[in-house]
């Protein structure tokens, strides 16, 4: 199972704006990677080479388009991003669609949609904060067709809106601020982290209990690993 992320940037500019002295995409690139995200996607105009700059001694690959797109941040950018990351990996299962605007999400979000996914392979995943949906969206590869249908998509929700409209979605509390908070909120200003109230994959069992509860075996030989 491999799940990349594909951070989406309008304008070069936009890519590179500050987020506590790192250029944006930089910072959202590192958390992506911390998490488990691989490949890791930069789909943004790059005109001056700006972008590339930014992103030197990462473990990102730039995915750069022209600077046109039928929207800002909607379909076009993104199954640019998910196109590219299926040519870097092609056993990719599901990509993290995440605007750049998105600059605090934690690793740790990324690792439990990751997780859920590993369990959940064909539902779109959604993080939230308080009930409240946010970013990065797991869009699961066998559902690309609807960024081809979303193209004229005129932003990053009006996309996610339409994803959620068309497709099976469980959302998910991982008690993450910066799901739902993006650069617009000094980093200062950020409620603070709490983490997920239940394991996002779900319940998971203790190596052995279901052998144990099979097997019914006494209380004395229940530490005992499982033969074989």
């Amino acid at each position: 199972m491999t799940v990349a992320a594909v951070i989406l940037s309008p304008t070069a500019d936009d890519a590179v704006a500050p987020s506590l002295a790192q250029p944006r995409v930089r910072r959202i690139v590192d958390i992506a990677w911390s998490g488990g995200a691989l490949p890791v996607i930069v789909s943004a105009p790059d005109p001056i080479g700006q972008v590339a700059a930014a992103l030197v001694g990462s473990e990102a690959v730039l995915a750069p388009r022209g600077t046109v797109d039928p929207g800002p941040g909607g379909g076009a950018g993104f199954l640019h991003g998910a196109e590219a990351a299926l040519s870097e990996v092609r056993d990719t299962s599901a990509v993290l669609l995440w605007p750049a605007r998105m600059t605090w999400v934690g690793p740790e979000t990324v690792t439990s949609l990751i997780e859920a996914h590993g369990v959940d392979r064909d539902t779109v995943l959604r993080p939230t904060w308080h009930g409240d949906p946010g970013w990065p969206l797991l869009l699961p590869v066998i559902h690309l067709a609807v960024l081809r249908d979303s193209i004229a998509s005129g932003d990053a929700e009006s996309l996610a809106a339409e994803v959620v409209r068309a497709l099976p979605t469980r959302d998910i509390e991982l008690g993450d601020p910066g799901v739902t908070h993006g650069a617009e909120t000094p980093a200062a200003d950020l409620p603070p982290y709490e983490g997920p109230p239940d394991p996002p994959a779900g319940h998971t069992h203790e190596w052995g209990d279901d052998v144990v509860a099979e097997a019914d075996l006494p209380d004395a030989d229940k530490s005992r690993p499982p033969l074989g």
